[in-house]
């Protein structure tokens, strides 16, 4: 039996349900990058089911962007956490506050 659209819409859920709680309770800076490319995949996921269901190359398209935004903030994400380890020796999100000013 093959999975059906409404499988992969299902799974999209979950993976972005997963990101997103993942996002609000880590306070790890790793961890908190890991959910919004968990979130940033089920997006890419669901904008390609929705391709395949209409028959057009579009939501693929918005996909391909989509990991090449994604590869951008992980480059700058790791960058700021490794500047922050340094600093801190931690990666905690509530250490961030203080690199303001």
């Amino acid at each position: 039996m093959t999975p059906g659209p409404g499988h992969y819409l299902l799974l999209g859920a979950i993976l972005f349900s997963t990101g997103l709680f993942g996002l609000l309770t880590r306070r790890s800076l790793l961890m908190v990058l890991l959910s919004i490319e968990l979130m940033l995949n089920a997006a890419n996921l669901t904008f390609i089911t929705g391709a395949a269901m209409h028959g057009n190359m579009s939501g693929q398209i918005v996909a391909f962007f989509v990991m090449v935004t994604a590869a951008a903030e992980v480059t700058v994400g790791l960058a700021i956490a490794v500047l922050l380890f340094r600093r801190d020796q931690s990666v905690d999100t509530d250490l961030m506050r203080s690199l303001k000013g």
